[in-house]
Order: C-alpha cells, then sequence, then structure tokens
C-alpha cells in the first residue's frame, strides 16, 4: 500500500474531526477523538494540523463556507436583479448555516469560547474568501449601475457579511416572508442602485 500523502492525511483529519464535531459537539470532542476517528495516531494529528484544536474547528469551518460559496456562486450567476439577490443570497446563506449541523455546531453556547478562539485570528482569511467569490458579481453590477457607485465593493460584502451573521446568530423567529420583508426594507436600499 502506497503511503498517505500529507494532504490526504490532512483532509482525513478534518473529516474525522467534522465527524467528532457532529456526534459529540465542539466542546466535548478532544484531539484523541479525533485521531481515533482518523484512525491515526495522536502524533500524527499534530503533525499534520499544527495549530491544534483551533486549525481543525476552522479548516472544517472553512470548508464548510467553500461548499456554500460554490452554491452561492451558481445563484449569482442565475440572479438578474442586485435586490434579489441580496435577499436571496442572504437567506440561503442563513438556512444553510443554520441547517447545517458542522457550521451549526459552532453556534451553540457551549461551542461559543471555542468558537471564538479558533476564528478570532482568522476572521480576516474568512472575510477574504467571501469577498473573494462575491466580488466579481458586486463589481459587475456597479458597472451596470445597479450597484451604488458612491460605495465600495470591499465594504458592501464586509457589511453584508456582518448583516448574516447578525442575522444567524439573533434569531428574531422571522419566517422567510418576514427575512425577506427586514432585508428589502433595511438591506437592500443602503446596497442597490435608487
Amino acid at each position: 500500500m502506497p503511503p498517505v500523502t500529507t494532504d490526504a492525511t490532512r483532509e482525513r483529519i478534518i473529516d474525522a474531526a467534522e465527524e467528532c464535531f457532529r456526534r459529540f459537539g465542539v466542546a466535548k470532542t478532544t484531539v484523541e477523538d479525533i485521531a481515533a476517528a482518523a484512525r491515526l495516531s495522536r502524533a500524527t494529528v499534530y503533525r499534520s494540523i499544527t495549530g491544534g484544536r483551533d486549525e481543525l474547528i476552522l479548516a472544517v469551518v472553512v470548508r464548510d463556507l467553500h461548499r456554500f460559496l460554490d452554491r452561492l456562486a451558481a445563484r449569482l450567476r442565475r440572479e438578474r436583479s442586485v435586490p434579489e439577490a441580496i435577499v436571496e443570497g442572504a437567506l440561503d446563506a442563513i438556512e444553510y448555516v443554520r441547517g447545517e449541523p458542522t457550521i451549526a455546531h459552532f453556534l451553540v453556547p457551549e461551542a461559543a469560547g471555542h468558537m471564538q478562539a479558533a476564528v478570532a485570528g482568522a476572521a480576516e482569511h474568512v472575510l477574504d474568501l467571501c469577498c473573494e467569490y462575491v466580488r466579481p458579481y458586486f463589481a459587475q453590477a456597479q458597472r451596470q449601475r445597479m450597484l451604488r457607485a458612491d460605495i465600495e465593493v470591499e465594504g458592501t460584502v464586509e457589511f453584508l457579511f456582518r448583516i448574516i451573521t447578525s442575522l444567524i446568530v439573533m434569531d428574531r423567529d422571522r419566517d422567510a416572508e418576514a427575512q425577506r420583508r427586514f432585508l428589502r426594507t433595511y438591506v437592500v436600499p443602503v446596497i442597490a442602485a435608487p
């Protein structure tokens, strides 16, 4: 049997971490649990993931974020209306995070400390990743005068990221139509051209 490559080992560990986070929760998952699920030694896990638990938590979140952003990019390619892209994209993000067990586990109170430690130093990385995916669509919309000319694309993406995060964390128990009304009334006018 050929030796396992470093990339393959890393992916195996991230898969195991995701499985353990789903099964035990973030706060209760240990590196030993992850090593056992990956069928690797603790030493191999520590050699492959030098940032330890925090790096594993972030790796799981970033991988899930890539999955969502791929889906969002496909939606943005189809969407012709900037207001609807904002509203439906935000609703997709909220629904995805709330319904995705891997990410939802990070939003429960028991995991808050762990998530904060893992993501605090990498918040710029996560925001940059979101910008990388969404920037081309917003830049094109601005060139077509569908986005306000007096706002920066980077700032717009950050603003939406912050709004979506807030709506995920502070659930006001609105149904989808109430969320749409909220986004159309308060968020769309800040971004879309009149």
